[in-house]
Parts: C-alpha cells; structure tokens; sequence
C-alpha cells in the first residue's frame, strides 16, 4: 500500500465498505501520518503531553468524517485542517478553564510541616534564576529538546521525530549544544553570585 496516494487509499476504503480491508487502510492512512500530527499538535499547543492525545482525538475525527472528504484537496491538506481546527479548540478550552487562584496555590506552597517561609522563597527564587538562565542561554529548539527530554522523560529519537529534526544526529546535538551553553552560563553566574 506504502506506493499508493492517501487519495487512491481512501477510494478503496469507500469501495471495501467497513470491512477488514477497509479498516487496513485507516491503519495504513494512520500510520503515514500520525508523527507529523502528533508535531503539529505540539506545536500549536505546545505541550508535549496532550500532543499525542490530541493526535489520536484528530485522527479519530478525521476518519468519523472520512465520507465528507471530497478529494477537491490533497488528504493531508483536509487532515490538517481537522488539526488545526481541533488545536484551536483545544487552546479554547485551556484559556477557558477556570486556573487556581494566588491564594489556593499559596496555601498549597506553604505547608508549615515542610519547609520555613524562607526556605520556600528561597528555593523559588532559585527556580526563577534557573529558568532565566535556560531562556537566555538557550535557542527555542534547544529548550523544547531539553525539556521534552529532562522533564518529560521522552527518548530522544522520539524528540527527533516529534519535532520535525532533519539534522545527522537529531535531537541528540541540540542536547550536546545545550548543555556546553548551560555550562558556560552557569560557571559565569556563578562567578558573579561570588562576588
């Protein structure tokens, strides 16, 4: 099937009419292009976390609607914009949600078993410098790699293919790249802290 167009696939899915055939190609359909909605997902939110869930909700649409596709575009022109339709719902709904109030979040923050009012400043105050640092030191891409491999705990071939890398090594050389910059930036912020 991997030498057939998306169009032709989706003739025959309307010929097969919802039999094991027919659901081959939706896997096949699936398998060409979930990575580069899983990206663009990622890159219209920005969380790499709902990324693939998202993906999976536009795909899941997609082939809910697959009868309303007229063949007027190409397939990944009407799947994209299934995509960014439901992105832009997605971010909709995030900025509608109602956030947790400065107080609540404190009340949670400062926990008088845990830690002294100080020390949770301070520790604060530390996390700040760390992300002022990372935002001065670091490219966009750098940061997304670094995060998406450190926080998230993704592999990095995974990071590779989610973001779209097309260089020799992948997300591995902005890793390498990041960490001499953090290096340098620290050794210099510490070097002023000590004065």
């Amino acid at each position: 099937m991997e030498d057939r167009s998306d169009e032709e696939l989706i003739a025959q899915y309307r010929r097969e009419n919802r039999s094991p055939a027919a659901h081959s190609v939706l896997n096949e359909l699936f398998g060409r292009h979930h990575a580069q909605v899983a990206t663009w997902c990622f890159r219209m939110t920005g969380n790499a976390d709902s990324a693939a869930d998202l993906a999976q909700e536009v795909f899941l649409k997609a082939f809910q609607r697959l009868d309303s596709f007229r063949g007027t575009s190409k397939f990944t022109t009407w799947l994209y914009s299934i995509a960014r339709n439901h992105c832009l719902d997605e971010l909709r709904a995030r900025a509608a949600r109602p956030r947790e109030t400065t107080d609540a979040a404190l009340d949670g923050m400062l926990d008088p078993d845990s830690k002294e009012i100080s020390q949770i400043l301070e520790l604060r105050q530390s996390q700040d410098e760390v992300r002022q640092v990372i935002r001065d030191s670091l490219d966009e891409t750098e940061a997304k790699v670094m995060t998406l491999h450190y926080v998230h705990d993704l592999p990095l071939d995974s990071i590779t293919r989610l973001l779209g890398l097309t260089n020799q090594s992948g997300s591995k050389a902005y890793i390498v790249s990041a960490k001499r910059k953090l290096s340098r930036a620290l050794a210099k912020w510490s070097n002023q802290g000590s004065r």
